[in-house]
């Protein structure tokens, strides 16, 4: 798998997020406007303005429409209109002044007003009376100026609107605070997806199969996380590739081992029939000394056949295993005397202590007799120098486990016939196949090692 060197920046996370901050920088300064248009629109939609009579624009138009209605109207029907005019606009002060400038009729006047108007009475009236309060709406009458004029008053305080808006300063602040909480949620999502990403690439790092090795990740965006799971998932291909090579290797040096096993049976049988024939000689005390250690090594030789035939036939899984109900002790005392005539040629101090009752696990007992083989060999091999061998039965972890144990220098102590330490591997082996537990407690006191079944 070729890697892309680079991430092109438009697919970066980088990219992304700076969109992010330039679309914030864009519209941060359009808030203000937007949030003024948006408040008088939903004002104008969900707070229109009821209709007031009292409106100045409306009042003013209404009170020269009438005027015009009077046009060389008698005076009765200028009172009977003004008095329908103080019904439709009840809290409205009016009156009317007619041609000569006499005071016709007032309703609802409270302020002191001349009887008798002249020219500097009037202008002095709309001066006074222009921009003040209460507001004040002059009409003449009818068509011709000289026919009088006519006129109403409003308190400004009712010309007011009574529609209540809300808050434009609370309106601006929640609106702004919402826009600035939306981008606070998109940088929190921006992130928020990114370690949604980095936990599920953590979870296939550490689920792994059968063999180990975690399963490749599915890369759906070419960005940083991306280009990091493509170099991870090339790693897991490598990983792969090297297993399979490793795999390919043991199987050839298993195969090897046993043809050489098998190669070396041969000469082992033809050398031990030589020796046989030359016991039968007359030979040299010095003779029969090199007879001995040659049948020795030998022996040596054919038992590290053994242990390498059975290592291999273990690892590969078929190395038969029947499992029976079995007395474990009866094997003990069996390897126990099969090797006592060793360990007594050797001057070791045997100790057994296994107690008269059957002790039963479920074991192979050709498996379990060759573990107790291989670990009485041992000591005779590695641990001669403390002269002890001792098997026994201890309670340990609520259950009674079987102890084989001497007084040599030590699991990890050099030893003139240490080997690579086959025969404690293949005991390793067999103990996990049968579902027991090994405990090895070593020092340079001795070693002793625990065997029980898994509770």
């Amino acid at each position: 798998m070729k890697l892309a060197a680079k991430t092109k920046f438009r697919n970066s996370l980088l990219a992304r997020y700076v969109f992010i901050i330039l679309i914030a920088l864009c519209i941060w300064p359009l808030v203000f406007p937007v949030g003024s248009l948006i408040y008088y629109v939903q004002s104008q939609l969900f707070y229109p303005e009821e209709f007031n009579i009292y409106d100045s624009r409306n009042l003013e138009k209404a009170w020269h429409q009438e005027a015009k209605t009077l046009d060389k109207a008698a005076e009765d029907a200028v009172d009977a209109k003004l008095r329908a005019l103080k019904e439709q606009y009840p809290r409205a002060s009016m009156f009317w002044v007619d041609a000569s400038g006499r005071l016709r009729l007032k309703l609802g006047v409270t302020v002191a007003i001349p009887e008798q108007w002249t020219m500097a009475d009037s202008m002095q009236f709309m001066k006074s009376s222009y921009g003040g309060d209460p507001f004040t709406v002059v009409a003449f009458i009818g068509e011709d100026p000289k026919q009088g004029f006519m006129v109403v008053q409003i308190p400004r305080h009712m010309m007011k609107n009574e529609a209540i808006y809300p808050s434009n300063e609370r309106f601006l602040t929640v609106f702004i605070l919402s826009v600035f909480s939306f981008f606070l949620f998109t940088s929190w999502l921006f992130f928020a997806r990114i370690r949604k990403r980095l936990l599920r690439f953590q979870i296939a790092m550490t689920e792994t199969d059968e063999s180990g090795i975690p399963q490749p990740i599915t890369v759906k965006r070419v960005d940083e996380i991306g280009q990091l799971g493509l170099a991870f998932n090339h790693m897991i291909d490598q990983l792969n590739s090297a297993r399979r090579r490793e795999q390919e290797e043991e199987a050839l040096c298993k195969q090897l081992i046993a043809n050489l096993s098998h190669d070396l049976r041969t000469p082992l049988t033809t050398i031990r029939g030589h020796a046989y024939s030359l016991r039968k000689e007359t030979l040299t005390p010095k003779g029969k000394q090199s007879l001995d250690l040659i049948e020795t090594k030998v022996d040596n030789v054919a038992q590290l056949i053994e242990n390498l035939m059975s290592y291999t036939l273990l690892s590969a899984g078929k190395y038969p295993l029947q499992t029976v109900r079995t007395d474990v002790l009866r094997l003990c005392r069996t390897s126990v005397a099969s090797w006592y005539p060793v360990f007594e040629k050797e001057g070791f101090d045997i100790d057994v202590q296994l107690p008269e009752a059957a002790l039963y696990w479920n074991v192979d007992p050709q498996w379990f007799t060759r573990i107790l083989d291989n670990l009485l060999q041992n000591i005779v091999r590695h641990a001669d120098s403390g002269k002890y061998v001792c098997v026994r039965t201890e309670e340990r972890h609520g259950t009674t486990a079987v102890v084989i144990a001497d007084k040599g220098p030590g699991i990890h102590a050099e030893s003139g016939n240490k080997g690579a330490g086959i025969g404690l591997t293949i005991v390793a082996l067999m103990i996990k196949e049968m579902s027991l537990k090994q405990d090895i407690v070593s020092s340079r006191d001795g070693t002793a090692i625990y065997m029980y079944p898994k509770i």
